[in-house]
């Protein structure tokens, strides 16, 4: 069996008196897609900016390829090989779709990403992954066209490939399908199930049939705790998920 290529290891988040995230331990392996839901209030997305490095931990240990690096801001982290999209779109919307990604390409190198004398080579390379990507997400017709004119769907295929841009190690997405038309969702669900082929993918997601088709392992949350972890078969039929918050949804009912 593969090594994680991330653990968490009883990871405590507290705001106060507060503890958003109470004692999480989770093992994401490579090449997977690991989904985190749960209701309202689970402590979903803290835990995401705890794992990513936006907020620090109040205790516990996050491992990256067995290196500590719960002491690390997430800029750091990156540098790591960790990529994240957030739940609203953050993207240079007055520069082209093709300049968004490339800009991200050479964000491997953060003392390059706008010097303007940058070597020919390292410019080469960045354009060549920005025109790589653009296939990949579906956006060469419009590569050209300022971020801020694309479509919901559009944009937030973009920022994933933005994410995808530095080559990382692990992808963070959060609620990457949110707000979308039928045929964005399905989009967006092939992008993701590829990613596979790179890296690992931690996902918060809403729509259920999209965690269910796409994830190998599935997590739920509930106050902050972990409440059950499995297969998507597995947690598809566990009583426990049915009675916190999912009811038919789960079973590709009404959501």
């Amino acid at each position: 069996m593969s090594e994680p290529i991330l653990q968490a290891v009883n990871v405590i988040k507290r705001y106060g008196k507060f503890t958003a995230v109470n004692g999480i331990t989770l093992d994401v392996l490579p090449g997977t897609v690991h989904s985190v839901i749960g209701p309202n209030g689970a402590g979903k997305t803290t835990l995401f900016h705890t794992l990513t490095g936006t907020v620090p931990i109040t205790e516990g240990s996050i491992l990256l390829e067995g290196e500590e690096v719960s002491h690390l801001p997430d800029y750091k982290r990156v540098l790591k090989g960790v990529a994240r999209s957030f739940q609203v779109t953050s993207l240079f919307l007055n520069l082209s779709v093709h300049e968004n990604l490339r800009l991200a390409a050479q964000g491997r190198n953060p003392a390059q990403a706008f010097k303007l004398w940058r070597s020919a080579e390292s410019l080469t390379a960045a354009c060549e992954r920005a025109d790589t990507l653009l296939g990949r997400l579906n956006l060469t017709a419009v590569a050209q066209r300022v971020a801020g004119e694309l479509s919901h769907g559009q944009q937030r295929r973009l920022e994933v490939g933005m994410a995808m841009a530095g080559q990382p190690k692990i992808i963070f997405l959060d609620e990457p399908t949110s707000g979308m038309g039928i045929d964005d969702i399905g989009e967006m669900k092939r992008l993701i199930h590829g990613l596979r082929s790179e890296c690992a993918v931690v996902l918060i997601e809403h729509n259920m049939e999209i965690v269910m088709d796409i994830s190998d392992t599935i997590t739920v949350m509930q106050l902050g705790q972990v409440l059950v972890e499995g297969k998507p078969d597995a947690i598809r039929k566990d009583e426990r998920v049915r009675r916190a918050y999912l009811g038919s949804m789960i079973t590709g009912g009404a959501a």
